[in-house]
């Protein structure tokens, strides 16, 4: 009798375990998915090496947040509200396939142009206020280990590296920090008109993001169809500074669920 009692225990012990795995893949495909900053295009709102869950829910379901045909479709969406301007967005490459972050800037039908480094939506300006000085360290960052960008150019490893800090404001109010490094040519662009169904996206990191500045011709972001969004990044969970997680004393237990503006 206690033969048959302990491999009954160990049969419900491997059904839970395996039900509990399958809840998890489903929540996962359906709900959240998790998401590694791999390089500085959104410091310093985002970190090389912060770990963030993506909110698949956000905008209702599309092709990449939703596969294999497990959502309900009503005019190619399920629930969820309208992406906003603003909000820090991950989404499928047009062109690479690959996952990107950047913060969403242009909706469908507005006007998109950068002068002299300033913004302008719809012809009127996003202003930018001086918001300091943005300091890290000059080493190499996160499993691929690249060197971050500075404005004060020729700083040795293991030195500070500074970049110029504003706070911009956006139309509806959203403020956020955007970086300086340099001027760069995409500190000047054509005015950029976003077609229905699409969105225009720019990295916080404004002289280290290749976005919709970009055209797809040239590798770049261009304009991001919404089949391509996956989900909005509202809250970093976890981040580490070093090549590993498992380098627990490059931790930056500051970070740990900072809200994502």
């Amino acid at each position: 009798m206690a033969k048959t009692d302990e491999k009954g225990g160990i049969w419900e012990t491997v059904k839970t375990v395996v039900s509990a795995l399958l809840i998890a893949g489903i929540f996962r495909t359906l709900f959240f998915q998790p998401f590694w900053i791999p390089s500085g295009s959104m410091k310093d709102t985002l970190l090389v090496g912060d770990f963030l869950f993506v909110n698949k829910m956000a905008y209702g379901y599309s092709q990449y947040s939703c596969p294999f045909s497990l959502c309900t479709f009503i005019d190619g969406r399920w629930f969820g509200s309208q992406p906003e301007r603003g909000d820090v967005v991950v989404f499928r490459h047009p062109v690479t396939g690959s996952d990107f972050i950047k913060r969403l800037i242009g909706l469908p039908g507005d006007r998109i142009q950068v002068r002299g480094g300033v913004l302008y939506i719809n012809g009127e300006e996003a202003p930018q206020e001086p918001d300091g000085t943005f300091v890290e360290t000059y080493d190499q960052q996160g499993p691929v280990g690249n060197l971050p960008q500075c404005e004060n150019a020729g700083v040795q490893v293991g030195g500070e590296c500074l970049k110029s800090r504003f706070t911009e404001t956006l139309p509806g109010g959203v403020a956020h920090d955007i970086l300086n490094v340099r001027t760069s040519r995409l500190d000047d662009t054509p005015v950029y008109t976003v077609p229905e169904g699409n969105y225009f996206f720019m990295g916080d990191n404004r002289d280290n993001s290749t976005d919709s500045r970009v055209s797809q011709s040239a590798m770049g972001v261009g304009f991001v169809p919404f089949e391509n969004l996956i989900g909005r990044a509202d809250r970093v969970i976890f981040s580490s500074a070093g090549r590993s997680m498992l380098f627990f004393w490059t931790w930056r237990a500051d970070r740990f669920y900072e809200k994502i503006v």
